[in-house]
């Protein structure tokens, strides 16, 4: 799984709006492939810049060291 840096943000919305003016020509010439390849790649690229976004604002989360937990006592009857 790619994991974006939320820098990139601005670039994906570059190319978010090539995207979009290529559509609208692929919509003018009738190449209804062209137009479905460019919708999934809108959908993906849309998924990565709310991901990314989400990451930017959760930033990083100190999880702590892992120990070991003291074993368990089964008591046997």
């Amino acid at each position: 799984m790619l994991i974006l840096d939320p820098k990139m943000l601005p670039r994906l919305d570059e190319l978010e709006q090539d995207l979009v003016e290529r559509r609208k020509r692929a919509v003018a010439e009738g190449w209804q492939g062209e137009i479905e390849g460019i919708d999934l790649t809108l959908t993906f690229l849309r998924g990565k810049r709310a991901q990314a976004q989400r990451f930017q604002r959760s930033g990083t989360v100190d999880l702590g060291l892992p120990h070991q937990r003291p074993p368990r006592h089964v008591s046997r009857s």
